[in-house]
C-alpha cells in the first residue's frame, strides 16, 4: 500500500518483518523479495538519491541504453506494490533499538510534518550515498548537465567519456590521483580544482609529466546547451573547451540514523558480512552504504541476499505448516 499522512494510522500498531531506509536499486530488490517469500516490509524513501539522477542506465544487463534512472525506481516502485509492499515517502530522522523490534521515527511531509514511528524485526539499511557537486553561485547550471555527459562515476560512466576532452573536477589533492586512472579511457584530462586547496610540488611534476593541464581558477559556470556541456567558463573570463567531465568530489552518506546503534563503520561504509549483515545481527546494508563497488548491479543482488538471509532466520523459527485436513483423513482411517 502506497502511504501516506491520509492513511499512516493504518499501519502505525503493525509490526514489519523489515523496514527498508531507502528506496533506490537495492531497497526495492530488497522489497520485492521479501514480499515474494511472504513477508511484511516498508520501503521508506527521502527521493531524489543517487539513481535518481542517472539519465541513462547503460551499463545493465538487459535494459535499452535510454532507460533512466527515474524509469528503473518507477518500475520497481510498482512491482514492490503490485506484491502487497507497503511504500511511503519520508525521511528516517532516527532507529531506535527497542530489542526484539526497532522502531523507526520518520519525517512525513515538508510542510506540516508528522513524526509516526514505525516497528520492524529487521532493518534494512539502503539510504546510499550523494555525490558531492562542484559549487556555483547558480546551481541549476550544474544540474543541468549532471548526469547527462558531466559524470560522478567512472566505474559506471568511464566508457561513455572514452577518448574525449575531459574536466576533472576535484576538492582535494588525494582526488587528484583519479587523473591516472581515468586516463584508462581517455589521456585528454584537465583538472580543475577551484582553488580549494594548494597543489604540491609533487603532483605538479606528476600531472606535468601525464600532459594534465592543472587549472587552479575558480569556475564562473558551465558551458554547453540541450544538457550537453561543452566547457567552462572561469572566473577571470577565460574558458576551456571540453568534451565530457567527472566530478571527483566525494560523497555524502546517508547514515545518520544509524548513529545511536553500536555498528562496525569504516570510513562512512557499514562492514558487513556475505550476506549484507552488519555487526548488528538484525541490521543489514546494501550498496553504496556498505564496503564493495557503488553499482546498480550490486546493490540488486545485495537486496537479494539480505531478504533472503531474513526469510532464513523468520522461517527456521516459525512453527512447520501442515497439510492438516490431510492429517485429519489419515488420522480418521487409521
Amino acid at each position: 500500500m502506497k502511504l501516506s499522512k491520509k492513511n499512516l494510522d493504518q499501519r502505525l500498531n503493525h509490526v514489519y518483518d523489515a523496514i527498508i531506509v531507502g528506496g533506490g536499486a537495492g531497497g526495492l530488490s530488497a522489497a520485492i523479495y521479501l514480499q515474494r517469500y511472504r513477508l511484511s516490509c516498508l520501503v521508506i524513501e527521502k527521493g531524489r538519491g543517487r539513481s535518481f539522477w542517472m539519465q541513462d542506465v547503460t551499463n545493465y544487463l538487459g535494459f535499452s541504453p535510454h532507460t533512466s534512472g527515474r524509469d528503473l525506481l518507477q518500475k520497481g516502485q510498482d512491482h514492490v506494490l503490485s506484491l502487497e509492499g507497503d511504500f511511503l515517502r519520508g525521511y528516517v530522522e532516527d532507529v531506535q533499538d527497542e530489542g526484539e523490534t526497532f522502531a523507526v521515527k520518520v519525517k512525513v511531509g515538508k510542510e506540516d510534518s508528522s513524526y509516526p514511528v514505525f516497528r520492524t524485526k529487521y532493518l534494512i539499511a539502503a539510504s546510499g550515498i550523494i555525490d558531492n557537486l562542484p559549487k556555483l553561485d547558480n546551481m541549476q547550471n550544474v544540474y543541468d548537465y549532471a548526469g547527462y555527459n558531466l559524470h560522478v562515476c567512472m566505474i559506471c560512466d568511464g566508457y561513455e567519456m572514452r577518448d574525449k576532452k575531459c574536466g576533472l573536477f576535484v576538492a582535494s589533492e588525494g582526488a587528484i590521483n583519479t587523473a591516472f586512472v581515468l586516463n584508462w579511457f581517455t589521456p585528454y584530462i584537465t583538472v580543475f580544482t577551484q582553488g580549494l586547496f594548494s597543489v604540491g610540488e609533487e603532483m605538479r611534476q606528476k600531472l606535468q609529466e601525464y600532459g594534465f593541464p592543472l587549472v587552479e581558477t575558480p569556475i564562473q559556470r558551465f558551458l554547453g546547451h540541450d544538457h550537453e556541456m561543452t566547457g567552462v567558463e572561469l572566473t577571470d573570463g577565460s574558458t576551456v573547451d571540453l568534451e565530457t567531465g567527472l566530478v571527483s568530489m566525494g560523497s555524502h552518506y546517508h547514515n545518520e540514523y544509524l548513529q545511536a546503534i553500536d555498528l562496525n563503520w569504516k570510513g562512512g561504509n557499514l562492514v558487513t558480512d556475505s550476506m549484507c549483515r552488519t555487526s548488528h545481527p538484525r541490521i543489514f546494508a546494501l550498496g553504496d552504504l556498505k564496503e564493495g563497488i557503488n553499482q546498480v548491479s550490486i546493490a540488486v543482488a545485495d537486496g537479494t541476499l539480505a531478504a533472503t538471509a531474513i526469510w532464513r532466520e523468520i522461517r527456521r523459527a516459525a512453527p512447520p505448516r501442515r497439510w492438516e485436513e490431510h492429517l485429519a483423513t489419515q488420522e480418521a482411517v487409521l
